[in-house]
Order: structure tokens, then C-alpha cells, then sequence
């Protein structure tokens, strides 16, 4: 019994993506569809999933080779199990977590920042006389959580 599998144009539809992005994934080595006895691409159905997760990881602003290394932890040639997908959201947790944090701080920060207008009094967390915040590495570090007293 030979296996159908899903054209790329099928699977373009069911994901939304476009065929090139497919491709470009593809290229990446982030799905591995395999060739028909006609030469054609045919993909498994868990390939629907693998390119959800990568369309849902993109917007949560993982890059595509983080991505891939998380999918490289899934099995070739089976569809993989609830377990399988679970690791791989732990692994992204704590990293959601963080930026979590980030982002809540910088919200809070930057409220008063913007309320207060002045951006220049000593009490505001952006205040860097002679840009002392450079010894604590690059970026806007006192909104990144780092202590100007210390």
C-alpha cells in the first residue's frame, strides 16, 4: 500500500502559510517532507503541528534556529506523543517567564517614566549621569532591571 501524505498545497491551506514559507522552512531543515514515486513533496499530518508550533513560537519571538532545536527533540518517523510536545514547552517556559518579567517590568517602569516627563531628575530610573550604566553591559539596563545604586 503506498503512503499519500499531504501536498504542499494542502498543507498551505490547512496552516494558512504560504507555499514559499513552507519551502523556506523546509530549506531550514524544519520540516523534512518526503518525495512521492512522481518526484512530488508529501508531508506527514504531523507536519500540521510542527509548522502551528513554529507559527505560534515566531510570535512569542523565538528565533527560527531556537525553534529548531527544539524540534530537532522530536522523533522522525512517528507523529509525536503529548509527552514529546510537553518537553518542549517546558523548555520554552522558563524563557516565556523571563520575558514575561521583562516586559512587566518595563511596563511598570516605564509608566512612571512617561508620567513624570522629565527623564532627567535623579529619582527617574533612566537617569545615567556620565553613563555609569555602560559598566552593567548594553542596553537601556536600569529598565532591564539592573539597580542604578549598585
Amino acid at each position: 500500500m503506498a503512503k499519500d501524505g499531504m501536498t504542499i498545497g494542502a498543507l498551505a491551506e490547512r496552516t494558512g502559510l504560504a507555499v514559499s514559507a513552507i519551502r523556506y522552512y523546509e530549506a531550514k531543515g524544519l520540516i523534512r517532507p518526503w518525495r512521492n514515486e512522481g518526484g512530488q513533496r508529501r508531508f506527514e499530518r504531523a507536519d500540521l503541528r510542527r509548522l502551528s508550533f513554529i507559527m505560534i513560537a515566531q510570535q512569542f519571538g523565538f528565533t527560527l534556529p531556537q525553534i529548531k532545536e527544539q524540534l530537532a527533540s522530536l522523533p522522525n518517523g512517528r507523529t509525536p506523543t503529548k509527552t514529546d510536545w510537553a518537553k518542549i514547552s517546558a523548555a520554552f517556559r522558563a524563557s516565556l517567564d523571563a520575558r514575561i518579567e521583562t516586559l512587566t517590568r518595563l511596563r511598570d517602569n516605564l509608566d512612571g517614566c512617561i508620567g513624570c516627563g522629565c527623564l532627567s531628575l535623579p529619582k527617574c530610573a533612566l537617569y545615567n549621569p556620565a553613563d555609569s550604566a555602560a559598566q552593567k553591559g548594553a542596553g537601556p539596563r536600569y529598565l532591564m532591571g539592573d539597580d542604578p545604586a549598585i
